[in-house]
């Protein structure tokens, strides 16, 4: 038994939604799934498996930031989990965002140290398994959910010091930071399991103003978002 997941294997389906906050997580399994049954509640890192379709699905939180992400995933693998898809939220970093749009991640800069530790400080570029986002792109499309496809940056602090560092973020092409993919992805490769992100923009930093999401938005994002992970997952 894993030291934070209090959990066997065979609790947790292989495949599982990662939203970082545990509330989120409850609350995905009781408006989502069926049959739930709660798998993990040590240190209030809410744990759920049901089904969805009539197939197996479990959704975990991971708590803010790649070092304890990092923990939750570690012992997801485990626990038998191979299909891990990260729901959260994120800043966009382009003008053209709206709040509430959905990001599907194909890569993440690592601006953390948790992902560069794992790879010994050596470059590596963090990348999202292929065949989760093909499957994330196809769902959208069938089911009707605009979403937005690039790279995101995955930074350790939330109250950014450097003022200008969103801008030239921006510049690269970036389309959002987050906190939490970067590391997820450098173990889906080490660990050798498929490793995917879906965000909501819930806040937007264009030309030095912040606009911040409102909360009938976000629920109805969550809402979009969740279904879209589940389809992907279960395919």
């Amino acid at each position: 038994m894993p030291i934070h997941l209090r959990a066997n294997p065979g609790d947790y389906a292989e495949a599982c939604l990662l939203p970082g906050d545990p509330l989120r997580a409850r609350y995905i399994a009781k408006t989502f799934l069926a049959d739930v049954v709660q798998v993990n509640g040590e240190r209030g890192m809410l744990g759920f498996t049901g089904t969805f379709n009539d197939k197996p699905v479990s959704v975990q939180s991971s708590g803010m930031g790649c070092p304890s992400a990092a923990i939750v995933v570690e012992e997801l693998v485990q626990l038998g989990v191979n299909r891990i898809m990260r729901v959260g939220t994120c800043g966009g970093l382009q003008a053209d965002l709206s709040m509430g749009d959905l990001i599907i991640a194909i890569s993440a800069t690592a601006v953390d140290m948790t992902a560069s530790h794992y790879v010994l400080g050596e470059p590596h570029a963090p990348t999202a398994d292929f065949s989760l986002v093909h499957e994330a792109v196809h769902k959208a499309k069938h089911l009707g959910k605009p979403v937005r496809v690039g790279p995101v940056v995955t930074t350790d602090i939330f109250y950014q010091p450097d003022p200008g560092l969103p801008a030239r973020w921006s510049e690269r092409g970036i389309l959002a930071v987050e906190m939490e993919a970067a590391v997820l992805f450098t173990l889906g490769a080490l660990r050798k399991i498929q490793a995917g992100c879906l965000l909501i923009v819930s806040d937007v930093i264009v030309e030095g103003e912040f606009l911040g999401i409102g909360d009938e938005e976000m629920s109805r994002a969550v809402d979009e978002m969740t279904e879209l992970a589940l389809h992907t997952v279960t395919a």
